[in-house]
């Protein structure tokens, strides 16, 4: 492999040896599922809904702190569909586009896009900050925080006949100074832990060698300063994946961003790959490795995670490189399940750790 980047190494640093952690968002409460219809209805106002979010934010910090999640996440809980309209409405320059298929099976074509009708801006940021600031004021722990990249950003617009944006790597690049801006500011408000999420690369293997640049470019301001973490997964929208299930492919990519930190996924893919586990440690890069199923209702054991964390470490990475996460978000998960997942997370860590793992 080639030409792959030194690592950050700035802001945050893990005082643990296998910390825990999340991807970022976190299962909806059915009371917030009802509030966001109402809200839909025009039944709440501005001061209703942020009383909602706040609720909610506070529900997952909760279920992460009693896990014994050390480094936790606001869970998302103010993006409805993760990157899909809480971004966007801060965007000036796009319009609603219908979606083309509204029946059958629900997909990931059924989600809602946007056209660009003018150069896209974000004269008031992407929200991330005021995000950040209100879970760095309800808990004591430290905190990740987590926004999509350029690319990823890039894929719910539709730009037309070109006649503001050629084609999607020009409305990415288009999104690279928004989110650097982001990314600044998110800095100047004191957080030293940010995870790009990028899975792009994993689902768009032909493009590859354009996604390093443009995340590298969003995050230039900040290296240095904060840990920066690059997340790459293969889709969770409705829990199914979205491309063919490798990262041998698109590694070199990969290893190609700026970053302190790889997260990738393992236990749906039943640990495989765990060559590409060694290979990153290899490079110089931290490892957050996926070690519980989010796209699956069973619900793993201590025993059966600490398995799996052992796996890891057997196949070459060090415990001074690995962070411990679940595969990507609990947006897709009941909330009864993802707080028993949680918690066998750390009860596997624990179990490595005191050297009981079977």
């Amino acid at each position: 492999m080639t030409d792959q980047r030194v690592a950050t190494t700035g802001g945050y640093r893990p005082d643990r040896l296998l910390p825990t952690s999340v991807i970022g968002s976190h299962a909806r409460p059915g009371w917030l599922d009802l509030a966001v219809a109402a809200a839909d209805r025009g039944e709440l106002g501005p001061v209703d809904i942020r009383e909602v979010q706040d609720d909610a934010v506070d529900a997952a910090l909760r279920d992460q702190e009693d896990a014994g999640i050390d480094i936790v996440a606001d869970g998302e809980m103010r993006r409805t569909g993760f990157f899909t309209a809480e971004f966007y409405r801060h965007l000036v320059g796009v319009v609603p586009t219908p979606s083309e298929r509204r029946l059958g099976a629900p997909g990931h074509d059924q989600q809602h896009r946007l056209t660009v009708v003018e150069p896209i801006a974000a004269p008031d940021g992407l929200g991330v900050v005021a995000e950040y600031r209100y879970a760095r004021s309800r808990t004591t722990r430290p905190i990740k925080v987590t926004l999509p990249g350029p690319f990823t950003l890039s894929g719910r617009l539709s730009y037309g006949a070109g006649e503001v944006y050629r084609d999607r790597i020009s409305v990415a690049e288009a999104f690279v100074p928004i989110l650097a801006a982001e990314v600044e500011a998110l800095a100047a408000a004191g957080a030293d832990y940010i995870q790009v999420d990028e899975p792009s690369p994993a689902i768009h293997p032909e493009a590859s060698h354009q996604f390093a640049a443009l995340f590298d470019a969003a995050v230039a301001g900040v290296r240095g300063r904060v840990r920066l973490a690059a997340h790459l997964c293969f889709g969770n929208y409705l829990g199914r994946p979205l491309a063919a299930r490798v990262y041998r492919p698109v590694l070199e990519q990969a290893l190609a961003f700026g970053v302190d930190e790889l997260v990738l996924e393992w236990a749906n893919r039943e640990m495989a790959e765990l060559d590409v586990a060694r290979d990153v440690a290899a490079a110089g890069r931290d490892l957050a490795a996926g070690v519980i199923d989010v796209k699956s209702y069973h619900l793993e054991s201590a025993d059966e995670v600490a398995a799996r964390i052992e796996q890891v470490l057997a196949a070459g990475v060090p415990q001074e490189r690995l962070l411990l996460v679940p595969d990507c978000g609990f947006s897709q998960t009941a909330r009864w399940a993802t707080r028993p997942k949680l918690r066998a997370l750390v009860e596997g860590r624990d179990l490595v750790l005191g050297g009981a793992a079977r």
